[in-house]
């Protein structure tokens, strides 16, 4: 293989792994990926190339359920509230509803702690409120 053939299959795998990205995640995938373009642009390629036109294109998951395991991890890790923006947004853009995305930051409390799931939980909140989603509308009370 040439080195033309090399770059154009690099850019044929990039253009469609950049449409996963948009569909997924719409115009936050393409901010993160712009605010790498002065800085690391080769890791902006890869998060598209890789995570979207590798990870998020294998049949075995849909992408609600890769949503709330990314939902899970981000949360578990911590410190993480740029990328649980996104992916909240994305959780959104993929059919999950906010009362799923709700009760996943709360499950995940028992496995993360409490200080993860609460700021998790904030920046959903955010997401909400910018997107002109209602509050979580069915509190229910619960014995413990």
């Amino acid at each position: 293989m040439s080195t033309h053939d090399s770059a154009k299959n690099r850019q044929e795998c990039f253009d469609h792994a950049m449409a996963v990205l948009s569909s997924i995640d719409g115009e936050s995938g393409q901010r993160v990926i712009d605010s790498l373009a002065d800085i690391s642009p080769e890791l902006g390629h890869q998060v598209v190339a890789w995570a979207f036109g590798e990870m998020y294109t294998r049949p075995q998951l849909l992408p609600r359920e890769r949503q709330l395991v990314t939902l899970g991890m981000l949360t578990a890790l911590g410190g993480c509230e740029p990328q649980l923006d996104v992916h909240i947004n994305a959780a959104l853009n993929v059919g999950l509803k906010p009362e799923e995305i709700v009760e996943a930051l709360l499950h995940a409390a028992v496995y993360c702690g409490m200080p993860q799931a609460l700021n998790a939980t904030f920046v959903a909140k955010e997401v909400f409120t910018e997107r002109g989603i209602p509050a979580y509308p069915d509190v229910q009370e619960r014995c413990s």
